[in-house]
């Protein structure tokens, strides 16, 4: 004989609302990653130094929050870096 579990008495609720907030809060988050704009770079040590004067001289830290936001030194004296900073200053 198969036993049944007892059926509840409430009905279960509607999960409409709860997937627009989770996908509300998923967007939020990737508007958040994306505030930043990137380039990367591989050059030679010296030319990877003279690029990010060259971005820190165009974008001032103070007004576009401009960093080295990761770098690599790699075989042959050859720097891989990525530099940031927000689109536009306020």
């Amino acid at each position: 004989m198969v036993s049944r579990a007892p059926k509840s008495q409430f009905p279960k609720p509607p999960l409409d609302g709860l997937r627009k907030r989770l996908r509300q809060s998923r967007e939020d988050v990737g508007l958040q990653r994306g505030t930043f704009v990137r380039e990367s770079f591989k050059l030679p040590r010296l030319a990877a130094r003279e690029k990010a004067k060259e971005w820190f001289a165009q974008y001032p830290k103070a007004a576009y929050w401009t960093e080295i936001e990761s770098w690599y030194e790699r075989p042959g004296d050859i720097i891989e870096f990525t530099m940031r900073r927000l689109p536009n200053a306020d």
